[in-house]
């Protein structure tokens, strides 16, 4: 299967997230047999926990699958560039290829911020493959920070309303 396959399941994803109210980034990790084995999508706000990103929990889940902490000869997939808590997972688990959408300016670790991934005298590198399908994991992001910023501008003039009324 194509990049542009596996980064429409990651969508799938992150669209799930975002039905959950979580910002929405999807991730999938795959074998060299081009089998799925981890997903995951951000429950950081469900689950209480600011670990709990699509990457980590895509990469626990391939751990558990393969029964190894090591994630050789694997891609992982997902909509926004890693952050560098996901670029720093990516390397322990030396997946070998990174493949993402949407590019983080402010936060991301594979090359728009900073690149953890290709950083020099670490000891393991990823290939990294960005902006597969970015426009879509862009929009899917950008609507929902506009809708979520809606909400907050509506609730607080409900509340000054309730308040001086």
């Amino acid at each position: 299967m194509s990049d542009e396959t596996w980064m429409q399941y990651a969508l799938m994803l992150a669209k799930r997230a975002e039905s959950l109210g979580e910002i929405p980034v999807g991730a999938v990790i795959i074998n060299e047999n081009n089998q799925i084995i981890g997903e995951g999508f951000n429950q950081s706000i469900l689950k209480h926990n600011p670990t709990a990103h699509a990457e980590m929990i895509a990469i626990k889940q391939a751990g558990e699958s393969l029964h190894n902490y090591r994630l050789v000869n694997t891609t992982l997939y997902v909509t926004l560039e890693p952050c560098v808590m996901c670029a720093g997972a990516i390397i322990h688990s030396r997946i070998k290829r990174v493949v993402y959408g949407a590019s983080d300016y402010k936060t991301g670790a594979a090359g728009s911020f900073i690149n953890i991934l290709a950083y020099q005298g670490i000891n393991h590198y990823a290939e990294v493959t960005r902006g597969i399908l970015a426009d879509e994991c862009s929009v899917l992001l950008s609507d929902f920070f506009k809708k979520r910023r809606l909400e907050k501008k509506y609730a607080s003039q409900t509340f000054c309303k309730d308040v001086s009324g």
